[in-house]
């Protein structure tokens, strides 16, 4: 009598099973020609497909397009870190001149224009400091657990879609990006489902 137990489930449609942990869940497509890849993001995200992830061997605003890309937020971390360097830059300066006053000539302790240099020079620093902490917060750099799959040949020329689904959701993602005729097809476990 076979120990049911030990088994593998069935493989198929409708019966995948749940990728090991660490492994990405979901679909991912290689395309040659970009317009395939641009109907594609457009029909699973019409369909409600959440998550997709967009692979290009160069920038195409195409494809930025159709994944909804607004713009980037690191600028608003930018502005943030500026005005905050400003801000510190001023503070700090007419903070040291009321506590230990230097009056020189007559002059009053506080003078505006001898501070734009320091509160300058923080706006560059602050800003500069949290582009590069937006920059990785935003990139989700570093990226602990993956999220996705990835193949090479998005290096070499091709696009990529990957689609994070399982079970019934996934057969309804494969039939999407079938239709679109994607040159290879993977699973989450890297089994190759078609290729064109």
């Amino acid at each position: 009598m076979a120990d049911r137990t030990t088994s593998p489930p069935p493989v198929g449609p409708g019966n995948d099973p749940a990728p090991s942990p660490g492994a990405a869940g979901g679909l991912l497509a290689s395309f040659e020609y970009l317009d395939s890849t641009v109907e594609a993001i457009h029909e699973l995200r019409k369909a409600g497909f959440k998550g997709l992830k967009a692979y290009m061997p160069y920038p195409e605003h195409h494809i930025e397009e159709a994944m909804g890309y607004g713009e980037s937020p690191v600028r608003v971390w930018a502005l943030v870190g500026g005005l905050t360097g400003a801000a510190t830059g001023f503070g700090f300066t007419i903070f040291t001149s009321m506590d230990w006053p230097l009056i020189t000539g007559g002059k009053p302790m506080v003078s505006i224009p001898a501070y734009v240099v320091i509160a300058f020079e923080l706006t560059i620093l602050f800003g500069a400091l949290a582009t590069v902490i937006g920059l990785f917060i935003n990139s989700r750099i570093p990226q602990l657990k993956a999220e996705a799959i990835y193949d090479p040949e998005f290096m070499g020329g091709r696009f990529g879609i990957f689609v994070p689904a399982s079970g019934g959701e996934a057969a309804e993602a494969r039939r999407i990006l079938q239709r679109h005729e994607p040159a290879r097809l993977t699973d989450g476990r890297d089994t190759e489902v078609a290729r064109g």
